[in-house]
């Protein structure tokens, strides 16, 4: 039973990582469905969830590699802790830097694999805890932090909130993300607090599985706690809007109910047949979800590195697929078929049983 919940993990794993690279490689951003872009500030729309997931995956994962590491010395688990998680914030920013032609003073410090890491690594220490202070910790992060974006006169505004201002005193305006038309970091400092929940959910919810001797019960009790939690993320919106950007504590609750949700949806289609050819599929994505995250933005970023007919490569491949069909419909073939391509590539390396970890 216990390695059916990692089949399902593996395959949340790696339907979460594709529909990453899906919305991150449209053919042009100025034709893409609305349900393939992030909510511009408060809401959400299904894009959302997206990373929320792989926070929640990254803490499944923990519960496992946890379990295994039960044996080994404290000092030797925290240097391993620590290890990693610089190593994945020092990916981040290199992949930022990508194609390093850009100037260090003007090098954005924040992004995706750096919120992970930061995430991974408190969260990683937390898991060490009791149960019931593992709440506790959880219920301090989302409240505290509600608290602290109180301290403002504007907390919910794309200018005045305080990740904004944390972020402008520590890392400088030069360094933080420009695509609001003004400098604020998605995957700030502050907001990376709550983001820590994200993981510790992911945690619970494959301890609950996995640890369990009665399986039918611990699924109803996540299915209790998904529910609830969905209940509680949209009831705080109303005076804590759910906000990706500022990933407020209801954005924390509303996509950590629905991973629980996504992850039990899995393990119940999981004793189906019919989709074992699907699971495999998306198993063998999951399988090097770092190695193919990276190569999924070296590859974009690579683009701009070559001109065809005077336009950039990337602007060339969608031109010509907008020539048969659709702008809209170009941009979206041609993320799948960026999809498709990495695909090729993970299925390589599980042939060659090479996985790729730190």
């Amino acid at each position: 039973m216990a390695k059916q919940r990692f089949i399902s993990l593996d395959v949340m794993r790696g339907l979460t990582l594709a529909l990453m690279i899906l919305v991150n490689t449209p053919g042009s951003w100025s034709y893409v469905y609305a349900p393939f872009l992030h909510a511009d500030w408060h809401g959400a729309t299904p894009t959302d969830f997206i990373f929320p997931f792989f926070l929640f995956i990254v803490g499944s994962a923990m519960y496992f590699s946890n379990r295994a590491s039960q044996t080994v010395a404290y000092s030797a688990r925290t240097i391993k802790i620590l290890r990693r998680t610089a190593l994945l914030f020092g990916i981040g920013l290199l992949l930022n830097a990508y194609p390093f032609t850009g100037d260090l003073d003007h090098l954005r410090i924040l992004g995706v694999l750096q919120r992970i890491a930061l995430a991974y690594g408190l969260a990683a220490f937390i898991i060490w805890l009791p149960g019931l202070y593992r709440v506790l910790v959880s219920a301090v992060l989302l409240l505290g932090y509600w608290g602290l974006l109180k301290l403002v006169p504007e907390p919910y505004t794309v200018a005045g909130n305080l990740v904004r201002q944390i972020d402008l005193a520590v890392l400088g305006a030069d360094h933080l993300w420009q695509g609001k038309g003004i400098a604020f970091d998605p995957e700030g400092l502050l907001s990376t607090l709550p983001a820590v929940v994200n993981v510790i959910f992911g945690f619970e919810a494959a301890r609950i599985l996995v640890g369990s001797d009665d399986k039918r019960r611990a699924q109803i009790v996540l299915a209790v706690t998904a529910v609830l939690a969905i209940v509680a993320g949209l009831l705080w919106h109303q005076v804590f809007p759910v906000n990706k950007s500022l990933w407020t504590s209801p954005f924390v609750l509303l996509t950590s109910g629905a991973g629980i949700a996504v992850l039990l949806m899995l393990v119940q289609l999981e004793k189906l047949t019919i989709v074992k050819p699907v699971f495999n599929g998306f198993t063998m994505l999951g399988k090097n979800p770092l190695f193919i995250y990276i190569l999924s933005i070296v590859w974009v970023k690579s683009y701009a590195l070559f001109t065809i007919a005077g336009m950039s490569s990337y602007q060339y491949f969608f031109e010509s697929l907008a020539q048969v069909m659709s702008n809209y419909n170009a941009s979206l073939v041609f993320a799948l078929i960026h999809v498709a391509v990495l695909w090729c590539v993970a299925w390589w390396l599980d042939r060659k049983n090479i996985v790729i970890a730190l």
